[in-house]
Order: C-alpha cells, then sequence, then structure tokens
C-alpha cells in the first residue's frame, strides 16, 4: 500500500511543467502495479488532477493504439501491446549480458577466469570473458573460434549436439592439440556420454598443457543447450580435493545463467 502512494507522489511531482499528452500517457501507465491492476476513469483523474472527462479521453486514446483494454465495464487493464512491448524487451538481451554478472560470481568464487561459450554449426564461439587477476589469462577474444573437440566448454557444447549434427561432427578428421585430445571418434563419442550423465565436462591439458577446464551447458527456455560456462587454471594450483568444489561453482553458475535465459524467453 505504502508502494502505491510512493508512485503517486511521484506522478504528481514529475509531470510538474509538463502538459503532452505522451507524457499524461505514461503517467497512466505508470500507475499499474501488484496491487492495482484494473483503473478507472474515477482514479486516472484523482491521480492527475484532471477532470473525468479528460482521464477518459486519455484512456480511450491508449485502448485506440492497444495499450490499454476495457474490462467488463469495470475500468481498463494493460493491453496486448504491453505485452508485446514486454516481449520485445526480453528478446533484446542478449545470453552475454545475462552472463557478465553470473560469470563475475563465478570468478570470485573460483579464483579462476571464466568462459562463455556457444556452438554455431561445427565452430564453437566465444562469446564472453572474465578474467580473474591471475598469472593465467584466457588469450580468446569475444568472437574467437574455438575448437570443437578440445577443452571443457567445447566438450560441455558437443556433448548435447542433436545426434544427426554430431555424427556429421564426428564424420571427418579432427584435430589432436595435446596428446590429451580425444581425436579418436569413438574414443570421443565415450567421453561424450559421460558428460551427458554427470552433467558437466573436466579436461586436463586437451587443448593446452597443464591447463585444467570445468564447464557446463547453459540452457534456454526451450530446455536445449544454448551455450557453455567454463572455467581454466593452471592443473597444478589446483588440489585433487578441491576440484569437487569448483564443478559444483561452475555447475551452479550454469543453472542460474540457464533460469536466467528462460525467463527472458532466450533458447
Amino acid at each position: 500500500m505504502s508502494g502505491s502512494v510512493s508512485r503517486g507522489a511521484g506522478i504528481r511531482h514529475g509531470r510538474r511543467g509538463r502538459n503532452a499528452t505522451a507524457d499524461r500517457a505514461l503517467d497512466i501507465l505508470l500507475m499499474f502495479d501488484d496491487d492495482r491492476l484494473v483503473l478507472s476513469a474515477a482514479d486516472v483523474a484523482d491521480r492527475l488532477e484532471v477532470a473525468r472527462s479528460t482521464a477518459y479521453r486519455y484512456l480511450q486514446s491508449l485502448t485506440g493504439n492497444g495499450f490499454l483494454e476495457e474490462k467488463d465495464g469495470s475500468g481498463f487493464r494493460l493491453g496486448p501491446r504491453v505485452v508485446d512491448l514486454a516481449r520485445l524487451a526480453r528478446k533484446s538481451v542478449g545470453l552475454s549480458d545475462l552472463a557478465r554478472p553470473v560469470m563475475r560470481g563465478l570468478v570470485k568464487r573460483t579464483g579462476m577466469p571464466a568462459l562463455l561459450t556457444r556452438r554455431t554449426g561445427g565452430t564453437v564461439v566465444c562469446l564472453e570473458r572474465e578474467d580473474a587477476g591471475t598469472s593465467l589469462r584466457l588469450s580468446y577474444e569475444r568472437g574467437e573460434v574455438l575448437a570443437i573437440n578440445a577443452g571443457a566448454s567445447a566438450l560441455a557444447l558437443l556433448a548435447w549436439a542433436p545426434a544427426a549434427e554430431l555424427d556429421e561432427l564426428l564424420a571427418g578428421p579432427l584435430p589432436r592439440y595435446t596428446e590429451a585430445t580425444h581425436a579418436d571418434p569413438a574414443g570421443l563419442r565415450a567421453h561424450l556420454a559421460e558428460i551427458r550423465k554427470q552433467g558437466y565436462a573436466v579436461g586436463h591439458g586437451e587443448l593446452d598443457p597443464d591447463v585444467l577446464g570445468i564447464g557446463a551447458p547453459v540452457r534456454g527456455g526451450d530446455g536445449n543447450v544454448i551455450g557453455a560456462l567454463s572455467v581454466a587454471a593452471f592443473s597444478h594450483r589446483v588440489p585433487d580435493r578441491e576440484i569437487p568444489h569448483h564443478i559444483e561453482a561452475v555447475c551452479q553458475a550454469a543453472d542460474e545463467l540457464s533460469g536466467r535465459a528462460a525467463r527472458m524467453g532466450i533458447g
């Protein structure tokens, strides 16, 4: 109740010196909140301190443009155009925008640099990175294409690739970067099945020698994998007993980002 009073006061003070119909229309739209889902002409007239006929004219204008709709003669509620604008607002927010605060939290929790990647056909692209200020700094730039068969982030994406796409990706020769790289298609398939079962990927020197990587899938609103979050560190600086802690941190961050993506309709 106090929130409604505060908002009303803001409207009265905020419109001083303004006479434009557009300003009044915005004032009306901002009157709606969780406790006030329907407005009458009398409500608007009182809040805007105008005649009821003037308030009704504003309401009719908003209704004609789809921003409001009449509700059984009891007043006006938000219309389909507002819902459409909300959809467009959600659509304009990209995965990188949602990921940055999550990645900062992941870096703070693990002390490792973090990477956000996405698979596009037969390539893995770096969307975002967050450095940790340690001696290990990720050299990948935003937009850079990464290996498809090496590194925790790539394997976390490849593990959930559709079967037909995976067959195509593994049909040709696979590059080998280190002795630990999964360059044998049959062996890689078995490894990807294990990743799907456990829900995350752990890489030990598959792309860069002496580098440990941990990656987990990020899902969109439809449940499909739309990206991967990963961290990396020098293997000799991460005791085996600490790896489960970092796995948990990465998986929780990926789940958090998945939830944000689902709420924003990204998929």
